[in-house]
């Protein structure tokens, strides 16, 4: 195997500040960031426009954007005509913004790009200590999604194997704005939230925008999100 400084990764680009720093990180460490974007069908598309940004900003060689349907089965607040949630306390339960296998589906298509580009390195920004309870953040899950990976494809039985980095797994969002501080992230040029506008303007309202506030706000930062 390539010495890990001249080796390729795709990078899952979600455009939020998460995915911002896991670029940052996977650049700090050497790698050659091939940056992927899924268009699901999201309600809005101010956060493909902040991952084409974000790709470009932190230095991806490449940014490749794939389109999949995920209105026509619908079953989340940020696929079909569901109210998202305004102002919400904690919960217990999976909140309605919770799109039914979105991260499956998503390193799925990296994992197939990935191998197509001869990398063994997926990163994604998932998170499971200030996130919204999603099943599809927590560890196990990206423990069986890799071990799923070396078994499904070529270059898991015949090759050098493929790892699934998620960095920020146990951070706060605090600790992920401080991180993103260190590696220089401008993190103007990113958009969490669910309700966004045609300009990336933030609701200040929705679970998203509501942990990005307080991650900033307990980690001492200015908060350099644009409000509508």
């Amino acid at each position: 195997m390539s010495d890990q400084h001249s080796r390729k990764a795709v990078v899952l680009v979600s455009g939020g500040m998460d995915s911002a720093v896991t670029i940052a990180i996977a650049r700090e460490q050497g790698y050659q960031v091939h940056a992927l974007s899924v268009a699901y069908g999201q309600r809005h598309q101010s956060e493909l426009a902040a991952s084409d940004r974000v790709a470009t900003m932190l230095g991806a060689v490449e940014h490749k954007t794939v389109a999949v349907d995920l209105r026509s089965i619908g079953g989340s607040a940020l696929t079909a005509e569901i109210d998202v949630p305004l102002d919400a306390g904690d919960s217990a339960d999976i909140p309605v913004t919770y799109v039914p296998a979105r991260n499956t589906i998503m390193l799925s298509i990296a994992l197939g790009w990935a191998e197509v580009l001869g990398s063994s390195d997926i990163w994604c920004g998932v998170n499971a200590v200030d996130y919204s309870g999603y099943p599809d953040c927590r560890p196990a899950f990206v423990a069986a999604f890799e071990a799923l990976a070396n078994v499904a494809t070529k270059a898991g039985v015949e090759g050098a194997g493929i790892r699934v980095h998620a960095p920020l797994m146990h951070m706060s969002k605090a600790d992920i704005a401080r991180e993103g501080q260190r590696l220089g992230v401008d993190f103007a040029a990113t958009v969490s939230c669910y309700r966004a506008d045609d300009e990336g303007r933030a609701c200040g309202h929705c679970d998203a925008c509501r942990l990005r506030a307080q991650g900033f706000r307990e980690a001492g930062m200015a908060d350099p999100t644009r409000y509508a």
